[in-house]
């Protein structure tokens, strides 16, 4: 006679599955982490964008320049005429006078200005206050004609010039604002510098122009008086 197998009785583990309440304590840890890190993740994201938005306004800057010069792009009707500089309005902020030499201290010569204090730069032109008279670059790479809308970069240009000759060329002044600025804009002047950063904490400023540069745009026939003026000299020199 053949008996039956013994069954085994299984013994209870142990273990046993999270509760509820471990659940719940387990996702609060896992909030107050991400609660702690969510200002690092929202500051790099932010400065990787800015960052991104600075260098592609640089290219458009380049590509604009770039149309200057071969003639694809017209060149920009504001004008700005400076007039020539003089011992009694020099275009500087101020000159400083020489300090005879002491027992204890050399001579030091006389300081007539630092070069951003003559040369010409964009401070020279004044910030736009609409969308009239401005540039566009679109997303598709594409520079456009002023007066037009844009969806990526609005670029701001003009001519700063001294000398009014036909072949003494000029001072190409360029600022890049973003195309969802809030007009008027805002530009740098003698005294402060006012553009955006790659770095940034937040949006970033969209009054404020991305970058802000000035090239000289002359020609074969274009003299050295003509871009030794335009370029600037300190009161006690002559262009020679």
């Amino acid at each position: 006679m053949i008996k039956p197998k013994p069954q085994q009785v299984t013994q209870p583990s142990g273990e046993s599955g999270f509760t509820i309440i471990e659940s719940l304590i387990a996702l609060l840890v896992v909030a107050i982490l991400l609660t702690a890190i969510a200002p690092v993740i929202v500051l790099a994201t932010a400065t990787r964008v800015q960052s991104r938005r600075v260098e592609l306004s640089t290219q458009a800057a380049k590509t604009f320049i770039d149309g200057i010069r071969t003639g694809a792009i017209t060149a920009p009707s504001t004008v700005i005429t400076l007039a020539a500089p003089t011992s009694a309005a020099p275009r500087r902020i101020s000159d400083v006078a020489a300090v005879a030499a002491t027992a204890a201290t050399p001579a030091t010569p006389a300081v007539t200005g630092r070069p951003q204090d003559y040369l010409i730069n964009t401070t020279n032109m004044a910030a736009p206050t609409s969308a009239t008279g401005l540039y566009c670059f679109n997303k598709n790479g594409q520079l456009n004609p002023p007066d037009c809308t844009s969806d990526l970069f609005y670029i701001q240009a003009g001519r700063i010039v001294q000398s009014t000759g036909v072949n003494d060329g000029y001072r190409l002044g360029i600022r890049v604002y973003r195309a969802d600025a809030d007009f008027p804009l805002t530009a740098s002047t003698v005294d402060t510098k006012n553009t955006q950063t790659p770095f940034t904490g937040g949006l970033g400023s969209r009054k404020a122009p991305l970058i802000e540069m000035t090239t000289d745009i002359g020609n074969s026939t274009t003299t050295f008086q003509a871009l030794c003026q335009r370029l600037g000299t300190a009161t006690n020199q002559t262009c020679q």
